[in-house]
């Protein structure tokens, strides 16, 4: 007798701390637990989590968990933007070098490869040196580090959809590449690639906090959970909550991203289905 498949647990708890985060981004843009949470307020500097203020107060009196909020925003919106801009470019890199094939194909990638020499730590300073550090900066950096990641993805998934029967016969028909990629490749490659777009956003996410803990990210005084990170090394012995919330913030997003990968591989790969 077959046995029931059981409840995909990892999307559902991966797609539960995404809503998580993605309510406490819209919600802070109208509302956050104190208002004016960037005011300074010296007298209230460095609390204890306490009613009043559940993760605490920082150096500068400032309401933790608002600013952990705003900097949700901050945090989805570049992985957001550097991910579709670094999706797409790849995506299309990928089915055009699949299509293409031979040699042409194979030195397509290479040129992508290319990009693989510049971290996006790298990319980040070589990018604020020319155009300033800001939003910009970090979502070139990330999406010029995401780019040749998809480009592979995309190549190896086309090339193994392209071989099938009926890819043959649709190109026996008379259908020329583009028709075939848009109707007969990208369908079935969009499992594949809708499991690499939920790593790399958690991939962007931890990029970004980095880009931030090394001050190369969104200037102040625009909340950042990695410049969180960097200005609460200062007071680890006296207020150690500075440094746990955005790091657990930045652990639980990466998390949920992560087991929403998981969760779709499981869905999509017939091989990992129980039953």
């Amino acid at each position: 007798m077959r046995r029931a498949r059981s409840p995909n647990w990892r999307l559902r708890i991966g797609v539960g701390i995404v809503l998580l985060f993605g309510l406490a981004a819209i919600l802070s843009r109208g509302w956050t637990p104190v208002p004016n949470p960037m005011r300074m307020r010296i007298a209230s500097r460095l609390h204890p989590p306490a009613a009043d203020a559940w993760l605490g107060t920082d150096q500068l009196g400032r309401d933790v968990l608002s600013l952990l909020m705003l900097g949700a925003g901050n945090s989805l919106a570049t992985a957001l933007v550097s991910v579709l801009i670094g999706g797409a470019l790849g995506i299309l890199v990928g089915l055009l070098a699949a299509e293409i094939g031979g040699r042409p194909g194979a030195a397509l990638m290479r040129a992508v490869d290319v990009l693989f020499a510049f971290p996006p730590v790298l990319s980040a300073m070589m990018l604020g040196a020319a155009l300033g550090t800001g939003f910009w900066s970090a979502v070139a950096a990330i999406a010029l580090f995401t780019t040749p990641v998809f480009a592979r993805i995309t190549r190896a998934a086309a090339r193994s959809v392209l071989v099938k029967d009926f890819v043959l016969a649709a190109r026996s028909l008379g259908r020329g590449g583009p028709a075939v990629l848009r109707h007969h490749v990208a369908p079935n490659i969009a499992g594949v690639l809708a499991i690499q777009v939920s790593i790399q956003f958690g991939l962007a996410i931890l990029t970004e906090a980095g880009l931030g803990f090394l001050g190369l990210g969104l200037p102040p005084p625009a909340p950042s959970w990695g410049r969180m990170l960097a200005e609460a090394q200062t007071y680890l012995g006296a207020a150690p909550w500075l440094a746990l919330a955005p790091g657990f913030a930045i652990a639980l997003a990466v998390l949920g991203f992560n087991l929403v990968g998981d969760g779709l591989r499981d869905h999509f790969d017939p091989r990992t289905r129980q039953g």
